[in-house]
């Protein structure tokens, strides 16, 4: 299968894809800033840059996009069919560096939370998980 948009087009459309600031980690902000946490965004000290930080709780959440770091089980996460030895290798790189980054933040001392975009979304879900993960009360997974 080839890609509909041509070569200019479809660069165009990649060059607007957000890094921060997206609307999945707007809502995660949002939530905690009305439960009463605080917190820092994208520290360039810490590896990876994590999304939000919350230094009090010594936790990192990185707010990721179910398609650009593969999220098992979720239908947005599905790869594409063109092109598919530079998506494979795109997106396993992804999935590979938040591994690595998730275990350089751990080896430091810090707790790492990973909040799905298609979690963001199931809002009744997301207010539960966070404030028992920041009370430290067992909730699920909080990992990748």
């Amino acid at each position: 299968m080839t890609d509909i948009m041509d070569v200019l087009k479809r660069s165009d459309l990649m060059s607007r894809v957000k890094s921060s600031d997206t609307e999945p980690e707007l809502r995660v902000r949002r939530l905690l800033h009305a439960l009463g946490y605080r917190f820092r965004l994208h520290p360039s000290n810490l590896p990876g840059k994590p999304d939000i930080v919350l230094p009090r709780y010594r936790t990192a959440i990185f707010v990721h996009g179910c398609f650009w770091h593969s999220h098992r089980g979720c239908a947005a996460a599905k790869r594409p069919q063109s092109n598919m030895d530079f998506w494979n290798g795109k997106l396993d790189a992804n999935m590979a560096r938040d591994k690595r980054k998730a275990q350089q933040l751990r080896a430091r001392g810090w707790r790492v939370v990973v909040v799905w975009e298609c979690e963001v979304s199931a809002r009744k879900k997301l207010p539960p998980k966070l404030t028992s993960l920041l009370t430290g009360e067992p909730n699920g997974s909080y990992g990748s």
